[in-house]
């Protein structure tokens, strides 16, 4: 049967006094897998998360699911910030994290190469983490959430444009662009964006600074999708919010952002003792992907659904759980 499955308030306190976590709910759907298996029968795993939306989704459908698959789950999901979650995990007090290859590259090691591909960036994230960390990087889910530029589809089709490219074309007067103050100021955003794509800031062919409207992160979707005050406005590409302002997300044809691909991250000594998660982990993220995460997104942050049920819903809908 179905039930709520709930985190013990002692552990919780245990947890959080150590590192700093604090649980979204302690809950998720108590289920079993289809057939009935109960490969991680007799594990004890503690599964956190990041307080975003997706970070948040992605810890219920793990914990969802390994707990489906007969595993003792801690649910820490929630914990907020990068850095929480992340502590719990190097301090051992978390077993699995959602992270992203674009987040290991710079934030945790302050690399500044950009590499494009997203299976060599994984590959190089996965080595240097197992190697100063013994933390072992999953294969990748088939999302990227990444920072992107969008339009309104009405004004994609009316302006012609599909590509960033496409954009540089553009008369002067069309390149008007809503971007947050974070993205505006960071070293990979979008001054050095607008010179990959030869529209320098401010030059006599680029972007005017008048044209460029500064603004809070979600006032830039509405924005956008209104084509007022401009065009092309800054997106992720997994948000919800995409898909519900039926926005046209715009081709990075030249490769200028780093990709952030969604990669399951497990403590070595953890797979080593139960090797099994790597193939339920790989069951999950193949099925991932941008549509659907804007969807089970949108789920939580339009339609107000609590993310531990978006999380049920879906294993259901896969035939993963029952």
């Amino acid at each position: 049967m179905r039930g709520r499955a709930a985190l013990g308030a002692a552990l919780i306190a245990a947890l959080a006094s150590g590192c700093g976590l604090v649980s979204s709910s302690g809950t998720f759907e108590s289920t079993t897998l289809t057939d009935d298996a109960a490969p991680l029968d007799g594990a004890s795993l503690v599964v956190t998360s990041k307080s975003f939306t997706e970070g948040v989704l992605l810890g219920k459908i793990t914990a969802t699911y390994l707990a489906a698959a007969g595993a003792n789950v801690t649910d820490l999901t929630g914990a907020p910030g990068s850095a929480s979650s992340r502590q719990a995990q190097l301090n051992g007090d978390a077993d699995i994290l959602w992270e992203y290859t674009g987040t290991g590259w710079v934030n945790y090691h302050g690399e500044t190469e950009t590499i494009t591909d997203p299976d060599e960036l994984w590959q190089r994230v996965h080595d240097i983490e197992k190697q100063d960390y013994d933390l072992e990087w999953l294969p990748p889910a088939n999302f990227n959430d990444t920072y992107a530029f969008a339009a309104s589809a009405g004004t994609a089709e009316r302006l012609g444009v599909t590509s960033l490219s496409d954009v540089a074309q553009l008369p002067i007067g069309d390149r008007t662009f809503c971007v947050d103050d974070e993205f505006f100021s960071r070293a990979d955003g979008f001054v050095p964006m607008l010179e990959t794509y030869g529209i320098p800031l401010n030059a006599p062919d680029g972007v005017p600074s008048d044209q460029v409207t500064r603004m809070d992160a979600g006032v830039v979707y509405t924005s956008t999708a209104q084509s007022a005050p401009c065009n092309f406005g800054m997106v992720y590409t997994t948000d919800g919010r995409v898909k519900n302002l039926n926005l046209t997300v715009l081709d990075d044809d030249r490769k200028f952002f780093l990709p952030y691909s969604g990669t399951a991250v497990v403590r070595g000594a953890v797979l080593e003792q139960h090797p099994e998660i790597a193939d339920l982990m790989a069951v999950v993220s193949e099925r991932l992907n941008d549509d659907l995460m804007q969807e089970l997104n949108g789920r939580v942050d339009i339609d107000g659904e609590d993310p531990a049920d978006v999380a049920y819903d879906w294993l259901r809908s896969e035939g993963l759980v029952n």
